[in-house]
Order: structure tokens, then sequence, then C-alpha cells
């Protein structure tokens, strides 16, 4: 299987499971504000995002100008989402201090969106 089809069934799954959950569960988006802002958590958090993020970069880093620059970009989000939470906590507080949970349920209905496209991509359910 090709490492990018792999990759889009694996943060497609992700980000649907995710919004699912969400939707589910509301009230666990402020659980995880809380838990983000524990000094030990968002140690634990950091290292996994840090080597998602890695794994991610090693295995496909095409900067391409199609779909896969998406799951690109992905990898390098999560390591650098990953080093700013370890390396520089006290703005990982601040912006989970200052983001309306209004605009974190929009963030993940985008999420969602992303995650079907990318699913379609692995899956060719529509031809676009």
């Amino acid at each position: 299987m090709d490492i990018s089809i792999f990759l889009a069934k694996f943060w497609g799954w992700y980000m649907i499971t995710f919004f699912v959950l969400i939707m589910l569960y509301p009230k666990r988006i402020k659980q995880l504000f809380d838990f983000s802002s524990d000094d030990k958590f968002a140690i634990i958090i950091s290292f996994m995002a840090i080597i998602i993020g890695l794994l991610n970069i090693i295995a496909h880093d095409l900067w391409v100008g199609d779909w896969r620059i998406i799951i690109t970009l992905l990898g390098w989000m999560a390591f650098i989402k990953g080093i700013v939470i370890f390396a520089f906590p006290d703005i990982n507080k601040n912006w989970l201090e200052n983001i309306d949970f209004k605009w974190f349920q929009f963030i993940v209905f985008l999420l969602f969106l992303m995650g079907i496209f990318l699913l379609n991509q692995a899956y060719v359910w529509v031809q676009i």
C-alpha cells in the first residue's frame, strides 16, 4: 500500500473518530482544555505529538501540489505543536485560556471535513 494512502486513512479516520467522540460527549472539550493546562499531561501530549509528527515526516515528507501536501503539513504541524507544548508551556496555556469553545467546535467540524476528504482520497468513494 502506498504510504500516502495509508496516512490518508490514518489521519482521516483519526479526525472523524475525534469529531464523533466530541459530538457525542461535548463535556469532554472542557476536560481536554483543563487537562492540557496541567504540566504533566502537557509533557505526555507533547511527546506523543513529536513522535507522531516525526513518524509522519520521515515516512511522508512530500512537498507536492496535490492532496498529499495535507498529510505532510499534518505531520509538520504535529511535530511543531509538540515542540511548542514542551518548550513553551506558557504559550500553550495562554492559547487554551483565550480560545472560545464555539471556535473549537468549528475547527473540529473543519477537521471532520478534512477527514472525509482524506478518506475519499484513500478509498475513492467519489471521483474529484
